[in-house]
């Protein structure tokens, strides 16, 4: 199993372009099976999580070729309408293919995804979204039988809590639905509203895609399109949260503040000093630590769950003590022990952390739990005094482009070990 080496202690200059998003990525992937035309999808990122539901859809029948970040997907027939366990175990989103392969074929046979280590991220709501639209779902030694023969049918859905993953899985099934349907206490990520985009652009009926309220107006058929997938937040806030710790300077392109919500003032709160241009942030920090800032993590526009790892490892260091609550996943401070080994100092009770900065983290053998705790370790041992080996990468394969190659372009001492 790979691990990566870091020697820390330098500062970070230079540019990073940021990658497409894969949580948008595999989204707009699955609406491929909606359609019998082609769709072409640019600034794909080249991950673990894109290969594995590549696999999938290529085994529901589409036909796929991956040219640099361009991806283009062709479901001319459905093949297959079951999603098998071996596939889908591995990754929650291929979970989605679901609601398409029910809306276009009348029923599909989908595995439950596998646990989670941040928390059970029940499937719940997504089901009773499908039933609310007509389909007839039982449940069958871990999977999921779904039956439409007479088609969805428009309906109005009000979630009970917001649900990123249930809205999408709604909006997509929905499109061919008869009627209208609309998402009441609907998820506004970015995502969201990216999907919405090609949707639309396929031919749908979607409108307040990034609202709380989401109509969906259904169509016969949807057709082929082009969309450019748009940029990961995550990985934007991950590289400016690693530049504010180790100091120096980054020009992250490709990206904007708008998507960061929360995060982007919560950073400048912090000390570091930020600027924009058309299409790039930079931020930069000399000198004095960052100053200690609190932080509870809610549904977009508020600070992203996805970023409280990795703000954590920038609060380990910070001038003051900082509280972190999370409100989104439980078991989502695995990392703090990790990052404690480090010689930081975090008292963890129920789903709040108090970070108690320290002058300097040292390195030390660390292992990553998720995928945004391995980039909160990442960072750690790169404002750290001596050397971090980060073991489990695997993790950061699935949800980092390049992340090596970027970081080593900024002057950054690291390497992957192979076993």
């Amino acid at each position: 199993m790979d691990k990566l080496a870091i020697i820390g202690g330098r500062p970070l200059y230079g540019v990073i372009p940021i990658s497409g998003a894969k949580n948008s990525a595999l989204k707009v992937m699955a609406a491929s099976l909606l359609t019998d035309k082609p769709l072409t999808l640019y600034n794909v990122p080249r991950l673990a999580d894109v290969d594995m539901l590549l696999r999938l859809l290529e085994q529901h029948g589409a036909e796929a070729t991956f040219d640099g970040s361009t991806l283009r997907l062709h479901a001319k027939d459905i093949v297959s309408t079951e999603a098998p366990y071996d596939l889908v175990r591995k990754m929650r989103a291929s979970f989605n293919v679901l609601g398409p392969i029910l809306a276009r074929e009348g029923k599909a046979k989908v595995s439950l995804p596998g646990g989670c280590a941040i928390g059970a991220r029940p499937v719940d709501l997504h089901l009773k979204a499908l039933t609310a639209m007509g389909a007839k779902i039982d449940l069958d030694e871990g999977y999921v039988l779904a039956e439409a023969p007479e088609g969805l049918k428009g309906a109005d859905i009000s979630f009970p809590f917001v649900s990123v993953g249930a809205t999408e899985h709604a909006m997509l099934a929905a499109t061919l639905a008869k009627g209208v349907t609309r998402l009441e206490n609907a998820a506004r990520e970015p995502e969201i509203a990216d999907l919405a985009d090609c949707l639309n652009a396929m031919g749908a009926k979607v409108s307040g895609g990034g609202s709380a309220t989401i109509t969906i107006e259904g169509v016969e058929r949807l057709h082929g399109a082009e969309h450019r997938v748009l940029p990961d937040r995550i990985e934007t806030g991950a590289y400016a949260m690693a530049v504010a710790a180790t100091g120096g300077e980054l020009t992250l392109t490709g990206t904007h503040s708008d998507l960061l919500g929360a995060a982007w003032p919560v950073l400048a709160e912090t000390g570091v000093e930020l600027d924009e241009a058309e299409d790039s942030i930079r931020i930069r920090r000399n000198g004095a630590r960052c100053k200690a800032v609190d932080i509870i993590t809610q549904p977009f526009p508020g600070f992203p769950t996805d970023l409280q790892a990795q703000f954590m490892a920038l609060m380990t260091t910070a001038e003051g003590v900082s509280t972190i609550k999370e409100t989104i996943f439980e078991n989502r401070f695995m990392h703090a022990p990790e990052l404690g080994r480090m010689g930081a100092k975090i008292s963890v009770d129920g789903q709040t952390a108090t970070v108690r900065g320290v002058p300097r983290l040292k390195g030390a053998p660390v292992m990553a739990t998720d995928l945004r705790a391995s980039m909160s370790l990442i960072i750690a041992g790169l404002a750290a005094e001596g050397q971090t080996m980060v073991n489990r990468v695997y993790h950061l394969d699935r949800g980092f482009e390049r992340l090596e190659e970027k970081l080593q372009a900024c002057g950054a001492l690291i390497e992957r070990v192979k076993e």
